[in-house]
């Protein structure tokens, strides 16, 4: 297991189409593949939440995704802020 000198986290927010068409189902499977930590849900002001944890190029690999996301989303924006990991462990769609 990696320390958590090598490890970061980025807070993501997402906007455009992206509620109801799959996009947090996506980047949870995104993320389980390259071994990233962290939750993603649905706001109430339409946008996606995500939240990364994982080596830095993992999480970079994950915000770079959500320029895309799942074949049904349009992407307008990806704000994406990098802090220190809190210890996330898996990746789960929140609620």
């Amino acid at each position: 297991m990696s320390s958590t000198d090598d490890r970061v986290r980025a807070h993501v927010f997402v906007s455009g189409t992206v509620q109801g068409v799959y996009y947090r189902a996506s980047t949870r499977d995104a993320a389980r593949e390259r071994d990233v930590d962290g939750w993603v849900h649905n706001r109430d002001d339409g946008r996606v939440e995500a939240v990364f944890e994982g080596p830095r190029p993992a999480v970079e690999e994950m915000v770079e995704w959500c320029h895309t996301g799942s074949s049904a989303a349009e992407v307008e924006d990806v704000d994406a802020t990098y802090d220190d990991p809190e210890g996330e462990e898996g990746f789960e769609i929140r609620w």
